[in-house]
């Protein structure tokens, strides 16, 4: 996982061949003026992104999930949201099966660790991650690019 500044986003580009792209269109974007239900394809099927928002939950009501052929890049543009996290390699109890379909698979774990995901910053979760998204008050307004692995 990586946690950082969004002006910082250019010193991840050689992590993968697909993240420059992906970084350039979110730099491309007014994150400010981007509304729910919006759906962005950047590069076919291996470069998607959607805009959500949606009621924050509470951490122990949030879903603890993973991808295996998928990266996540996420934003959250207006506010602050928590997210939790584990090493996919200590989380152990399977919750809902993997969905081929929709490349996920929830776990009964709780995360190890908890964080702030703020304004202007921006998290990449690896398929050896597993987060637990939209913890928090209010209504969380969120940006998620899929970049397939």
């Amino acid at each position: 996982m990586i946690l950082d500044n969004i002006s910082n986003i250019d010193k991840y580009v050689s992590l993968h061949p697909r993240f420059a792209k992906a970084f350039e269109f979110v730099k491309s974007l007014n994150l400010e003026t981007l509304e729910a239900g919006q759906k962005f394809e950047i590069d076919g099927k291996d470069i998607h992104a959607s805009v959500s928002a949606k009621e924050g939950l509470k951490a122990e009501d949030a879903k603890f999930e993973a991808h295996d052929h998928h990266f996540d890049i996420q934003i959250c543009p207006t506010a602050n949201e928590t997210l939790g996290w584990s090493p996919r390699d200590i989380v152990k109890e399977v919750k809902t099966p993997y969905n081929a379909e929709k490349d996920v698979t929830f776990f009964a774990d709780k995360p190890s660790t908890y964080f702030q995901l703020k304004e202007g910053q921006f998290a990449i979760f690896y398929p050896e991650d597993v987060h637990a998204p939209m913890i928090g008050e209010g209504v969380i307004k969120k940006l998620v690019v899929k970049i397939k692995k």
